[in-house]
């Protein structure tokens, strides 16, 4: 999903040809970002909070429950469609991509659920908090939310579920990919800068 989000963005066909757009933005947008969560240290501080969320849910003894809170939780937080929806049932009250997103979301932790654990399970307050923060907010991004910042947004998005991806189908691969999580920002304001 998030290698085909980020080619539907980057590459198109014009005139039969196939060309490329968006790749610098993409490639800052990511490298800024992971400086930032590396200097923050964000994958730390969500393995930390795994590992305290652990503890007071009574699953101390079960090995794979941080790993699998925090990749589930990124896997269903990341992505235009929990802030799109969010913006759109603030707003408008229309809760429909919400609705769509919630159902996918179901199923996406049904399967990671059964592969990784029961540390899965526990995303859903993540993603509650994201989705009822942006919605909260909703009236107050409106204006920052252009359809170029939200289409950033989308691709660096997806490019994120990709390198989540990657942590899931290499086992001795490890991204950080909480760290690179300011790179959403990032591709949000590079939607504002006059070029």
């Amino acid at each position: 999903l998030g290698l085909a989000g980020t080619l539907e963005q980057m590459i198109t066909v014009q005139d039969g040809r196939l060309t490329s757009s968006g790749t610098m933005m993409m490639i800052l947008s990511l490298s800024i970002g992971a400086l930032i969560g590396e200097w923050i240290d964000l994958d730390r501080r969500m393995e930390q909070f795994g590992q305290w969320f652990k503890i007071k849910t009574g699953n101390a003894k079960d090995k794979n429950f941080v790993d699998a809170f925090v990749t589930a939780s990124l896997t269903v937080c990341i992505g235009a469609m929990a802030i799109v929806g969010s913006i759109e049932d603030g707003i408008t009250g229309d809760y429909s991509i919400l609705a769509t997103k919630a159902i996918l979301d179901l199923i996406i932790i049904c399967v990671m659920t059964a592969s990784m654990g029961k540390g899965c399970i526990f995303s859903a307050i993540p993603v509650a908090l994201l989705q009822g923060s942006v919605t909260l907010l909703a009236k107050s991004i409106e204006p920052i939310m252009t359809e170029a910042a939200l289409s950033n947004l989308s691709f660096v998005g997806n490019m994120l579920i990709f390198c989540v991806g990657i942590n899931l189908v290499f086992e001795n691969t490890r991204i950080k990919v909480a760290n690179m999580l300011p790179a959403i920002f990032v591709a949000v304001a590079w939607a504002f800068l006059p070029y």
